[in-house]
Order: C-alpha cells, then sequence, then structure tokens
C-alpha cells in the first residue's frame, strides 16, 4: 500500500513489531509438541541448533565463554573478530573502562580504546580455539572490507560458520578507489557456510541470496543500540523487511531450488517479538539487547554496536541493560517476571503452540494483522473514558 509524501514522491507503508499480532487459529497445541529447532545443511552437512537463535557479534554481548555457554544450551553465538577481544590479549580492563564511562564520554573514549590496538591475527586464531575447546561450533563476524585479511588466521582457529557482516552488506559494491570484494566468488570458494547481511529489502535479500550464502541478516538499524537510522535515515522497519526478504526467499527458492534462510537481525526485545519475527517468515533471529543482561555477557550491563566506535562516522551508542538474569534464564527460563524478556525461546514456543503450529516452518504460515501498538491503544482507551478531552 502506497501513501503519497506529496506530488512528486510516493512510499510504501512499513510496519514493526509493535504494529502486527498473531492470530491464534483454530487448534491449539501442548507447548511440549513444539519444535522450535532450526536447522540448515551446507555442501552435505547439516548445522542444527535447538533454539533458533544467534547471539549478535557485538562486543558488550560474546566473548568466547559466552559463546561456549549458549552453544551447551543450544543456540549460537556470534563472535566480533574485529572487535576488542581480538585487538587486546586482556581484554577485562577495557571492558571495566567502557562500563565506567559517563554518557557524555563514552563514545569519544570507546574510540580511544578501539584506535589504541589493531586488530591481531593471532588473537582471532585463540579466541576461536577457545570457543571450540569448549565443545561448540563456532561462529564468527568479519565485515566486508575486512574478511580476506582475516579469513585465514580465522580458519586456523577452526571457524566453522562465518557472518560477513556491516551496516548494509550488498552483492554489487562499487569502488573507484579499491577493489571490492567479490562475494560471490568468495562464498563459492570457502569450505564453510556462510551468512551475510545486513539488508532490509526484496531486492537486497534476493541479490545477497545468489551469492550462494546460506543465509541472508535482515536488519539496517533496528537494534537499541545502533542509531544508522538517526546518522543515515537509512533503515525499514522489521516486519515488513523480514516479510519482503521470505518473498526473495520464495523466488530464489523457485530459480535455483535452494533454500536460503532468513535472520531476523535486531529489534527484538521480548519473546513475542521473537514469535512475530517467525510469524512474518523468519528462519531465526539474531538478537543482542536481551542477551547483554545475561550475567555471563562480557559487557557488565552494557552493550554497544560493532560501528558504535567508527573513528569518524560512528553509529551506534553504548547502552545500558543492566544484569536480568542468568543466560539460561533469559533464554529458556525460568522467569520471574512477566514482562517477556525472560524465557524468550519459552514465549516462541507457547505463542506456536497456542496458535496450534508444531515447527517453525509451518509457523511461518500464521495469521498477522495490524493492529495498534501498546502507546496508540493507551491513548485510544484515554479518549474513550474521556480522559485529556475536556469531559
Amino acid at each position: 500500500m502506497e501513501v503519497e509524501i506529496g506530488r512528486g514522491k510516493t512510499a510504501r507503508r512499513a510496519y514493526g513489531f509493535d504494529d502486527v499480532a498473531i492470530v491464534p487459529s483454530r487448534r491449539t497445541r501442548d507447548p511440549r509438541d513444539v519444535d522450535i529447532t532450526w536447522e540448515f545443511s551446507h555442501r552435505g552437512k547439516t548445522f542444527t541448533f535447538p533454539l533458533p537463535v544467534l547471539a549478535s557479534a557485538m562486543d558488550g554481548v560474546v566473548d568466547p565463554a559466552f559463546a561456549v555457554t549458549m552453544g551447551k544450551l543450544g543456540g549460537l553465538a556470534v563472535l566480533n573478530l574485529e572487535g576488542i577481544q581480538t585487538r587486546y590479549a586482556d581484554p577485562a580492563p577495557h571492558l571495566d573502562a567502557i562500563a565506567s564511562f559517563s554518557k557524555d564520554e563514552a563514545t569519544p573514549r570507546m574510540q580511544e580504546i578501539y584506535a589504541a590496538e589493531d586488530v591481531k591475527p593471532e588473537l582471532i586464531t585463540a579466541r576461536l580455539k577457545a570457543i571450540k575447546d569448549g565443545g561448540v561450533l563456532a561462529a564468527a563476524s568479519l565485515t566486508p572490507q575486512n574478511v580476506e585479511r582475516y579469513i585465514d588466521a580465522a580458519m586456523a582457529g577452526g571457524l566453522d560458520i562465518l557472518v560477513i557482516q556491516g551496516t548494509v552488506v550488498s552483492a554489487e559494491h562499487v569502488s573507484t578507489y579499491d577493489k571490492p570484494l567479490d562475494l560471490n566468488a568468495f562464498i563459492r570458494d570457502l569450505d564453510i557456510p556462510v551468512i551475510v547481511g545486513g539488508c532490509c529489502s526484496y531486492q537486497g535479500a534476493l541479490h545477497l541470496m545468489r551469492t550462494g550464502a546460506v543465509g541472508v541478516l535482515v536488519g539496517v538499524g533496528p537494534g537499541h543500540a545502533c542509531t544508522s537510522r538517526r546518522v543515515l535515515g537509512i533503515g525499514v522497519p522489521q516486519c515488513t523487511a523480514v516479510a519482503d526478504a521470505a518473498a526473495a526467499r520464495m523466488r530464489h527458492l523457485d530459480e535455483t531450488g535452494t533454500y536460503c534462510h532468513v535472520i531476523a537481525d535486531g529489534g527484538m526485545r521480548t519473546g513475542g517479538d521473537l514469535a512475530k519475527a517467525i510469524a512474518v517468515g523468519a528462519d531465526s533471529v539474531m538478537i543482542g539487547s536481551p542477551l547483554a543482561s545475561a550475567s555471563e555477557a562480557p559487557g557488565r550491563g552494557f552493550h554497544w554496536g560493532m560501528a558504535t566506535f567508527h573513528p569518524d562516522l560512528p553509529r551506534g551508542a553504548r547502552v545500558q541493560a543492566g544484569i536480568k538474569g542468568t543466560l539460561e534464564e533469559i533464554l529458556v527460563g525460568p522467569a520471574h517476571e512477566n514482562d517477556g524478556t525472560l524465557n524468550l525461546c519459552g514465549g516462541l514456543r507457547t505463542s506456536m503452540a497456542t496458535c496450534g503450529y508444531e515447527n517453525l516452518k509451518t509457523f511461518q504460515k500464521a495469521e498477522v494483522m495490524v493492529a495498534p501498538s501498546l502507546q496508540t491503544e493507551g491513548k485510544i482507551l484515554q479518549q474513550s473514558q474521556g480522559v485529556g478531552m475536556g469531559r
């Protein structure tokens, strides 16, 4: 549906998680019969995850110990290979410092910390070996401009899954200054599966799928710690972005016979948000802010995006998430609060059961409707009761 911005410009309506509600079907199901397993295959090998959740490659969220804990719980944590873990042999004092900064000084002081040391290939190898030694899969993130530079060190550490990630990643980057990364050739020649992102449009997702990636990250600036939408003015509300990417997935499947997974990346805070992401077409989700609240997270209750410390144009903020519980409590419970921020996967499972769906693929077919956000509902209720209307 298009609306007229002015005589020379029209725009589509788009919807975020607060604008959409899932409609129950004619049956319900026992939550114990609901399967939330996420899996994908690559060159004959199947990767299976009991929880359809990836931890975002944020320095305040994932370190090797966190990755091991999350892997044993059934999810997948992605380590940032260009962050503080690979710049300092002992990152603890610097993480302590970042947590101590005032709000006003956080960004410039973080820029100083990240600029003081370069990424060290030997630390990339060591951090990934530490994850592998913990008995779980090692997943890590590199930016398109640095992936060729550091991939050998990552492979030496036993990397299992590579995430090529940036604010916006395209399959066709044009530059008159540098030789751009050939995503198609790079992914084709790599022996391990690759996930790429972010994107937020049908065409963007489709072109990334055609590179041979097993999954695409969908989301540009929806997260709490990202300011890309404010700094750059780009982004699409997540429900619309995911639904568009899901449509691209079906076209890609028709063209190639290959199923490329859609991973909703960012903007989710509760189990209900996870459920909505799946219902509008995602195969799994990547979250950062909710997991930064785990006692095992390295950020001391804070988190920040990959571009927060950019030397010229930072596009993120250090956000205080606080400590809500253990990683296990946040992912699978038990919950001791009723706001949906604990037992996220229990919320997803119960939502699926309440609507009668047995697995993630069938839940993607759930009926959804556009509904007023909670804020809008509150205003409507006040008006219906005559509050603030001079009555």
